[in-house]
């Protein structure tokens, strides 16, 4: 977070903010939570990135695919009713940014962490969901982007 935001302003970004995270299945576009924070939409869009390095939205897309990784590795709900819990309205959506962020399918995820469970036993919970919190620093069709700029330069 940055220092130079008046503390009453941050303190209505994170008044959003903890709604986001309290509420991560439910849509939340801008005005909505502009209206939460008392600000106009181009000043909470401006403000929240300033003071929390990425948008709004991808905020909310880190919240729901970190949820959606807890669901596939905590419990044995099908991935769909995992796509639906979490705010996404499409399954295939869900797939496409899921694989974007991760890197592999909510399937594999699923496979790869049921197998390697018991190695992190004795670490707490903490530690393990900020390890695996996605880094949506980039936009996912920026990450498209380079990945093609990258594979270009390989199969030239």
């Amino acid at each position: 977070m940055t220092a130079s935001l008046d503390p009453e302003l941050l303190r209505r970004l994170l008044r959003a903010k903890d709604r986001m995270d309290a509420t991560s299945h439910e849509d939340w576009p801008v005005d909505r939570l502009a209206r939460v924070s008392h600000v106009s939409e181009a000043h909470f869009a401006r403000s929240f990135k300033e003071a929390f390095g990425v948008p709004p939205h991808r905020y909310l897309l880190t919240r729901r695919i970190e949820r959606a990784k807890t669901l596939l590795r905590d419990t044995n709900l099908p991935v769909t009713d995992i796509a639906f819990q979490t705010g996404w309205r499409s399954l295939g959506t869900f797939g496409r940014i899921f694989r974007d962020v991760t890197g592999e399918s909510p399937k594999k995820l699923r496979e790869r962490e049921k197998a390697a469970a018991h190695e992190f036993d004795r670490v707490p919970a903490c530690f393990l969901s900020a390890a695996h919190r996605p880094d949506l620093k980039f936009a996912v069709l920026e990450k498209r982007r380079q990945e093609a700029k990258i594979k270009n330069k390989t199969t030239k």
